[in-house]
């Protein structure tokens, strides 16, 4: 029988390649390859816009309608992060650290100067920790559903709300009736999907598995290892209103420690996997922030 899944890829890449965006190799780095979907051919009149997918699927599957959304527009960029879609490393470090580094290095190849980043769920930290490290290159930060580090403390209070003694149990399902449990607990109403939507699923994005699991083990840090860090950008939070993984509370409570540098927008009637369950809601209020930030001036970056 014919995985859907497998099915379904050729006719994205159809799509993206409509709307101008293609999928490209880089080597960030000796044994360390990203896979990139980036404009055909970028714009200079085009703002830069990249998207960071969670820890479930790729990033053109899980950007799919954003990216066709915007891609008139901007200029898109769509990594797969390390061990996932076609990216992958020999290196043993697994921390956000050293993936964001080589995301950067990755986004520097490509010939960005200037964006902003646009991360959801584990991407969510991707994109801080880059704004962080690499102010000359972010603009500004949409951070969707998550904070900027996953202290300790955090951990136990976001596993004990979903249910699961461990973030692999929970984002590393092994059947596809967990599968359903991990997406029941990320969205708000969990339409019905046929239990072979999942076993096809669960055949194909789920590779990696030691890899992502050490990634989920270093993701957690001690409490007193974290402080907020003191952002030059303009830091916009889009949020489900039900979110059971990380609370709403946490965003306006991480909203109250940014002060006037950010934004707080939630979507009403989804979940963590909001940007997945309500697309047009979630473009809506992307394409409203990105007005705020690009509007009515110039575009101030350039490619190499």
């Amino acid at each position: 029988m014919v995985n859907i899944i497998k099915l379904y890829k050729p006719l994205l890449r159809a799509a993206m390649k409509v709307a101008g965006v293609r999928p490209q190799k880089i080597e960030v780095e000796p044994g360390t390859i990203m896979n990139f979907w980036a404009p055909t051919r970028p714009q200079n009149n085009k703002n830069a816009i990249v998207f960071l997918h969670g820890f479930v699927g790729d990033g053109m599957l899980t950007w799919q309608l954003q990216v066709l959304a915007l891609a008139r527009k901007y200029n898109v960029y769509v990594p797969d992060l390390l061990f996932f879609g076609g990216s992958t490393t020999d290196d043993s470090r697994r921390t956000v650290d050293f993936h964001t580094e080589c995301l950067a290095k990755g986004l520097v190849a490509l010939g960005l100067r200037r964006c902003t980043v646009v991360g959801f769920s584990y991407g969510g930290a991707m994109a801080f920790k880059l704004a962080e490290s690499r102010p000359e290159l972010v603009e500004s930060v949409v951070a969707t559903c998550f904070v900027p580090a996953v202290t300790e403390s955090i951990s136990k209070e976001c596993l004990g709300q979903v249910g699961f003694p461990t973030w692999s149990e929970f984002l590393l399902p092994n059947s596809a009736s967990s599968l359903n449990k991990m997406f029941e607990v990320g969205s708000y109403e969990l339409p019905r999907i046929p239990i072979r939507v999942f076993k096809d699923a669960l055949e194909v994005m789920f590779d990696h598995r030691k890899e992502r699991a050490e990634l989920l083990e270093a993701m957690v840090i001690p409490d007193k290892d974290f402080n907020l860090p003191a952002y030059s950008q303009r830091i916009h939070l889009v949020w489900g209103k039900d979110d059971k993984v990380l609370s709403v509370e946490r965003a306006r409570e991480l909203k109250e420690k940014l002060g006037n540098k950010a934004t707080l927008q939630c979507i009403e009637k989804a979940g963590h996997i909001a940007l997945i369950e309500r697309p047009f809601v979630f473009n809506r209020c992307l394409k409203r922030i990105l007005a705020s930030i690009y509007d009515e001036r110039s575009p101030d970056f350039s490619y190499e």
